[in-house]
């Protein structure tokens, strides 16, 4: 899947040549306690399936940063599925993936107590309704337009961003 993924920009396109160098040198890619660099999987939630116009985002407790959700894969889980359980818990939305699984982005970054995060992102839809996000989790939830959402992104979510309306989204449908 990396290797025939086109990145969206020089940042991606680095992330893709060490994730391929990287994970195949990992006993346990997915499980965060056996290396501190592993695999991580997050969602980009969107509000229409043919033209993204909003982006769901939350406010990382510790970062402080405006984020998609996401985090650890737990055992037995694809990626795709803790994509799915991630924007599910951290959103409180009825997310869902398109009619075909769609693969959106990766970005390597930094992660907490030294980690480094492979991070794998897809994309997925979820009604446009208001977050309602469990106790625990952070409370600063919410929609913005894909221009808003850009203007706020980090490096790493910013590629993410552009992905997400780029060719190839014919897919997203429900």
């Amino acid at each position: 899947m990396l290797a025939a993924h086109s990145p969206v920009d020089e940042r991606e396109a680095r992330s893709i040549v060490q994730m391929l160098e990287v994970i195949p040198t990992l006993s346990a890619p997915f499980n965060e306690e056996a290396d501190p660099v592993h695999v991580t999987a997050s969602a980009l939630i969107v509000d229409d399936p043919h033209r993204v116009r909003h982006v769901v985002l939350h406010k990382h407790k510790r970062l402080g940063l405006w984020l998609q959700p996401g985090g650890h894969i737990e055992m037995g889980e694809t990626i795709a599925e803790a994509a799915l359980r991630e924007a599910r818990e951290e959103t409180g939305l009825d997310v869902a993936h398109p009619v075909v699984e769609r693969f959106l982005h990766c970005d390597v970054h930094p992660g907490p107590r030294g980690h480094t995060h492979l991070d794998v992102r897809y994309v997925v839809l979820a009604p446009f309704v208001a977050p309602n996000p469990p106790a625990g989790e952070s409370q600063e939830v919410r929609w913005f337009t894909l221009d808003d959402a850009l203007t706020i992104a980090d490096a790493g979510l910013r590629g993410a961003l552009v992905a997400v309306n780029r060719p190839g989204g014919e897919n997203l449908r429900l």
